[in-house]
C-alpha cells in the first residue's frame, strides 16, 4: 500500500476527467479513472448519465488487453456491491489483470466501506490508497449525501466592495461583470439544484439556465425557499433544514438573496462560499446578508478557509470553504 511520487498527479488527472460527470451522474458520485503504462495514460473513464457505466467499467472497456500490467487510478473505492443495474467494479478491477491500483479515498457509503479494497487485496493486488479530501476528488457531494444526509451546498453572492447586493431600489443588475457573471453559469452546470427566495423568485423571475454555448442542456433543477408552493417548473424547499429531503440532489446552488443566504447560514449548512466582488461603491443598498444569529466577534473567526482568489475581468472572485 506504497503511495508513490507520481500517484497525486495522476489522482488529479482523474479528479480533473471526474468534472465529465458532474452533474449528470446523478444519484451516484461522478468518478475518474485513469489506465497508465509506462508513464503513458491507455485509457480513461468517467461515470456515465445516470450512474451507469461506473468510471473502471468505462476505462477498463477502453483499454481491453491493454491493461494487463497497467496500473489503475481511480478516485473513489471500486464499489463492491452487486447490483442490477451493472457488476460491481470491484470485481472488474480484480479480473483485469493489472499490476497495481491507486485509490483517491475509501467510499464512505456502506455498501462498500472498505469492502471494495478487500476484494482486490484477496486477489493479492498491489492496492494504495492515498487518502486524499474529497474536496480534491471531486467528491463533496457524495461524502456529504452519505456523511451528513444533505447535499453540498454552495453559497453565491455577488456584492460590491461595500458588501451590498442591491441597491436600495432594489436594483441589482448588472452589479458584476460579464466574466464573473460566466463563471457562476459555469458553476450553475456543476449544481443538481440551484435555489433562490420567494421575493427574488417574485421580484426578478430568474430563469436560473446554463447560458453557456455546449452546456445549455446542464441547467440545475430550479428551487425556492418558500411555504407559498411553487410554480410551474420549479420545486418548494419549506425551509433549510429541509434540504435532506432534497432527493438525489447532491450539489445544491444557493443563489439569492440576502435572506435566503441568511436562512442556510443561520442553520449552518453552507460547505463553500462563493463571493465575486465588484469594483464599486453603492453605499446604503441591500446588504447581501442578513443577521444569521451570531452573538460576537469571537464567533465569526475561524469558520471559514479561502481556498481560492482570482481575478475574472474587473472583479474579484473568493471562494471560501467552511471548517469543520
Amino acid at each position: 500500500m506504497i503511495v508513490k511520487t507520481d500517484d497525486g498527479r495522476w489522482l488529479a488527472a482523474a479528479a480533473a476527467l471526474s468534472e465529465r460527470a458532474r452533474p449528470s451522474s446523478r444519484p451516484n458520485p461522478g468518478v475518474g479513472a485513469l489506465i497508465v503504462s509506462d508513464g503513458v495514460v491507455i485509457a480513461r473513464g468517467w461515470t456515465q448519465p445516470g450512474g451507469r457505466p461506473h468510471a473502471e467499467a468505462m476505462a477498463l472497456a477502453a483499454a481491453g488487453d491493454a491493461a494487463q500490467g497497467a496500473d489503475l487510478y481511480v478516485t473513489l473505492e471500486p464499489c463492491a456491491h452487486r447490483s442490477e443495474r451493472g457488476p460491481a467494479c470491484a470485481d472488474l478491477v480484480a479480473q483485469a489483470g493489472l499490476a497495481r491500483v491507486v485509490i483517491g479515498m475509501r467510499d464512505p457509503d456502506p455498501r462498500t466501506a472498505g469492502d471494495g479494497i478487500a476484494r482486490l487485496q484477496a486477489e493479492r493486488m498491489d492496492v494504495a490508497v492515498a487518502g486524499l479530501s474529497a474536496e480534491k476528488l471531486g467528491l463533496t457531494g457524495h461524502a456529504s449525501a452519505v456523511n451528513l444526509g444533505r447535499p453540498h451546498i454552495t453559497l453565491k453572492l455577488a456584492l460590491s466592495l461595500d458588501g451590498c447586493l442591491a441597491m436600495a431600489s432594489g436594483e441589482s443588475q448588472w452589479i458584476t461583470g460579464e466574466e464573473a457573471r460566466a463563471h457562476s453559469h459555469r458553476e450553475r452546470a456543476r449544481a443538481d439544484a440551484i435555489l433562490v427566495g420567494g421575493g427574488t423568485l417574485r421580484a426578478d423571475s430568474p430563469q436560473l439556465n446554463v447560458r453557456l454555448p455546449g452546456l445549455e442542456d446542464r441547467s440545475p433543477e430550479r428551487w425556492v425557499l418558500t411555504q407559498r408552493g411553487a410554480p410551474d417548473g420549479w420545486q418548494a424547499l419549506s425551509s433549510a433544514q429541509a434540504v435532506k429531503d432534497m432527493e438525489g440532489v447532491r450539489y445544491l446552488f444557493v443563489e439569492g438573496g440576502a435572506k435566503v443566504a441568511a436562512a442556510f447560514l443561520t442553520e449552518d449548512l453552507v460547505d463553500r462560499l462563493l463571493i465575486y466582488r465588484a469594483p464599486i461603491l453603492i453605499g446604503g443598498g441591500t446588504p447581501g446578508v442578513r443577521d444569521f444569529g451570531l452573538e460576537r466577534i469571537a464567533e465569526a473567526h475561524d469558520r471559514w478557509v479561502l481556498a481560492d482568489r482570482r481575478q475574472l475581468g474587473k472583479d474579484t472572485l473568493e471562494i471560501f470553504n467552511r471548517t469543520r
